[in-house]
């Protein structure tokens, strides 16, 4: 006799588990715990075998029959239809194993131990924000061409132009990633290559004219903030190193007798050991700071959290408060300045580039190269600094 919702909602459960039958094949089985489901019993290469079609009440009695009806046609085509579930399960589950984000994921954990951490959260969340919400769910392999330029123009769109050819740049070493694993066939970004509008090279504004040079040294030296603001401000010309490294100096990093810091690799924007060699004048500030907080961890603490290096608005701050404007002058600006300057003073350019801690990108050699023409690095940066002084008078 054929079930109906009647029977079904009136089965009470038992001791023991039973079955109520309805036609070709078709039963629900109520456990002793109340639960009840849906099962088809069928022969296969003579054996007989259990399908399980869902859980009532969440699958109703007309959508069991709808799925058996379903299973009797795969048998009409001498097809196993646990076999057919089971693959297209495992289908589903490679699929997701091989979605452009699964492998954005896999292979940011895999190369983020090599980046700064600041560095690594940059790019998940552009992928997070751009791309994984329109291509994320996606299999890799189905991705076209097409599919990832529309992505990226809607990135220019909003006029963010040097992001999306850096999330272009990330979605190019995720599909190399998926071919260098094997689960993609090539690397559709390298077809969008000259698609998107060219980039403009941007470059921080700086200062050059020794005369202005020497107006903004005056002007720092006489600024009447916060005395660990003011050292940091008046390291910066000298050692022109980037500001993330030089408000996370620690003190363990300096050595006064060898007239050296020496800035771990992992906090280096290329994951390279960098030496800073310190001039005269440097020491002398370095000596007044340390006299002021040297017990801590930290050169520049936080106001807040001195168990915190300070913020890294804090110098271009300072630089507003002396008049000067982001058009003018950044606390990033100091590097281009001396590496103008170096450059046409007549130091070599390769002595120049290796201060500046700009990476080499052969990575057997970058693992020895920090030390690379130090003498002449610190015959380099004591002249700067003896310039920078001269420039102030």
């Amino acid at each position: 006799m054929a079930l109906n919702d009647l029977i079904i909602r009136n089965a009470k459960p038992l001791a023991k588990a039973y079955k109520l039958s309805d036609e070709k094949g078709l039963f629900l089985l109520v456990n002793p715990n109340g639960s009840r489901y849906w099962r088809f019993k069928y022969y296969f290469a003579g054996k007989e075998k259990l399908l399980a079609l869902g859980v009532y009440p969440e699958v109703k009695l007309a959508e069991a029959r709808e799925k058996r009806d379903q299973a009797r046609k795969l048998l009409n085509q001498s097809i196993d239809p646990v076999v057919a579930k089971q693959t297209i399960k495992n289908a589903l589950i490679l699929a997701s194993e091989n979605s452009f984000e699964s492998i954005a994921r896999e292979w940011h954990l895999k190369f983020s131990s090599n980046w700064t951490e600041k560095h690594a959260n940059i790019i998940m969340r552009r992928l997070e924000t751009n791309v994984f919400p329109w291509l994320g769910a996606r299999p890799i392999t189905d991705i076209t061409p097409p599919e990832l330029l529309g992505i990226i123009r809607r990135i220019e769109k909003r006029g963010a132009l040097g992001i999306s050819h850096r999330v272009l740049q990330y979605c190019g070493k995720v599909f190399r990633y998926a071919v260098a694993s094997g689960r993609a066939q090539r690397d559709i970004a390298g077809d969008l290559r000259g698609a998107l509008e060219p980039q403009q090279k941007g470059h921080y504004p700086t200062i050059t004219d020794p005369k202005e040079i020497g107006h903004l040294l005056r002007a720092i030296n006489d600024y009447q903030g916060a005395f660990v603001t003011v050292c940091a401000l008046r390291l910066a010309p000298l050692l022109f190193v980037r500001p993330g490294e030089l408000r996370q100096a620690e003190w363990s990093e300096f050595n006064f007798e060898t007239k050296e810091w020496r800035i771990p690799a992992a906090k280096m924007k290329m994951r390279e050991v960098h030496i800073v060699p310190l001039s005269t004048q440097a020491i002398e500030i370095l000596e007044e700071l340390k006299r002021y907080n040297g017990e801590g961890r930290y050169l520049f603490p936080g106001v807040r959290y001195p168990n915190r290096p300070m913020s890294d608005n804090t110098l271009n701050c300072a630089l507003r408060r002396l008049g000067y404007t982001n058009d003018e002058i950044t606390s990033h600006s100091f590097r281009s300045m001396a590496s103008t300057l170096l450059n046409e003073q007549g130091w070599n350019r390769d002595a120049i580039e290796r201060q500046l801690a700009h990476g080499e990108r052969n990575s057997i050699r970058a693992a020895y190269n920090y030390a690379e023409y130090l003498p002449e690095r610190r015959r380099m940066m004591q002249h700067w600094s003896d310039y920078l002084m001269s420039l102030m008078r």
